[in-house]
């Protein structure tokens, strides 16, 4: 699958501290130690709509990590899946008369847009499930032999599903007890009442084909893959066992990252599945959820079709700290729009107040999980000094416009 065209990042002087973040399995931050090439899996759409906020969140977050790590000067292995094909897909598709596929592309198509018009570093990898299939295949294969899997008794439906305790460690990700395992469960795409499962948390990895429903041939019948196993196929043959971070919204802690992790465990007999996993908040809408149902998404196509500068959506997600729910707003908007003008105005002076200091401390803060609110603070200092002051230091400007480039992705 096609990724996207990126922008180039500038380089920039000095030395980048060593990058921590909060890890959603140890409860705390703690450094980050990638080897010369830094390795990133994150979970892609599941294309059936436009990217809305909540989307564009989730990948400016990761965005973040990929540029500390550039400026650190480690290459980055960075693989991104597309979930094209899944129940919601079907539905939609069903619903507005089209092709399960043209609608897959359609919207894939303009989350690439998207996504190139907010300054989102492609990944090297961009896959799709559906390009997947083998690897699908021969990890669901490796999981029935060891006995991680097993096939209900179901005539009709033979479906493969994983056993969740098919690792000593399940549930370490999330943290969270049974109880709420089975509720979120219930809520995110799970089947906890299907007869025939072993236990009501065991997850699907192989839908034994239904009428109307795209299948693929398997050495356990015809069928289509799980949601979850996806993810852990893609990462393992791309990446390996132990990379550096897994990420996505805080809505995939559980189930499907703690079973992506499961599942590629259950395989290695390895501890985990990735060194760091990584989460980003929810975005509302001028204070309610932000969701379909209520008809309150804000689209980033639709944005920029109001003639929206990319740069302010990125400042206004930006304000909150990325692991906080938060929310966007009109003034959120107003708000992002004045801060870009007015360092946009700052940079633009042909001289400024000497600028080693500012580049240090957004460094320093951006290194420290991601602290964005105190990134721009500083850089909303640097720049008042320079619009009220002056300054006499001619190269200052350039360098606080290629840093807020290369390490907040914003053009000046």
């Amino acid at each position: 699958m096609q990724s996207w065209s990126g922008a180039s990042v500038p380089e920039l002087p000095g030395q980048a501290p060593q990058l921590r973040l909060y890890d959603s399995a140890d409860r705390q931050v703690r450094p980050v130690s990638p080897g010369p090439t830094a390795t990133m899996y994150v979970c892609g759409i599941t294309p059936y709509d436009a990217t809305h906020l909540g989307h564009a969140a989730t990948y400016l977050a990761f965005d973040l990590i990929h540029r500390m790590w550039l400026d650190s000067g480690h290459q980055v292995h960075y693989v991104q899946n597309i979930t094209d094909i899944d129940d919601p897909l079907f539905e939609r598709a069903a619903r507005d008369g089209v092709h399960w596929r043209d609608l897959g592309e359609r919207e894939t198509q303009l989350f690439r847009e998207d996504m190139s018009a907010l300054r989102v570093l492609p990944p090297r990898d961009y896959v799709a499930a559906t390009d997947a299939i083998d690897e699908v295949i021969e990890l669901v294969e490796k999981m029935l032999a060891s006995g991680a899997a097993y096939v209900v008794d179901d005539a009709e439906f033979p479906d493969v599903y994983f056993r969740a305790d098919a690792t000593a460690q399940f549930g370490y990700e999330s943290g969270y007890d049974q109880d709420t395992m089975r509720a979120l469960f219930a809520e995110r795409g799970g089947d906890p009442d299907r007869p025939g499962k072993a236990d009501p948390l065991d997850a699907l990895v192989w839908q034994a084909a239904r009428e109307g429903e795209p299948s693929w041939d398997s050495p356990f019948g015809p069928g289509r893959p799980g949601w979850h196993i996806e993810c852990s196929a893609i990462a393992l043959t791309r990446l390996g066992m132990g990379f550096d971070v897994q990420g996505g919204g805080s809505d995939l802690i559980f189930p499907h990252h703690e079973f992506s992790a499961a599942h590629a465990e259950s395989v290695t007999a390895q501890r985990r599945f990735a060194r760091h996993y990584v989460h980003a908040g929810m975005i509302g809408w001028d204070g309610h959820k932000m969701s379909k149902s209520l008809g309150n998404l804000v689209l980033v196509s639709g944005l920029r079709s109001d003639g929206v500068d990319p740069g302010a959506i990125r400042l206004g997600l930006f304000e909150g700290h990325y692991r906080a729910d938060r929310s966007w707003s009109p003034r959120v908007l107003t708000d992002a729009q004045q801060r870009l003008a007015r360092w946009r105005a700052a940079v633009a002076l042909p001289a400024g107040p000497a600028a080693a200091d500012v580049l240090a401390r957004v460094r320093r803060y951006l290194a420290d999980d991601l602290d964005t609110p105190k990134a721009l603070a500083a850089l909303d200092g640097w720049c008042t000094d320079a619009l009220e002051y002056g300054g006499h230091d001619e190269q200052a400007p350039k360098l606080v416009a290629a840093a807020v480039d290369a390490l907040l992705g914003i053009a000046l």
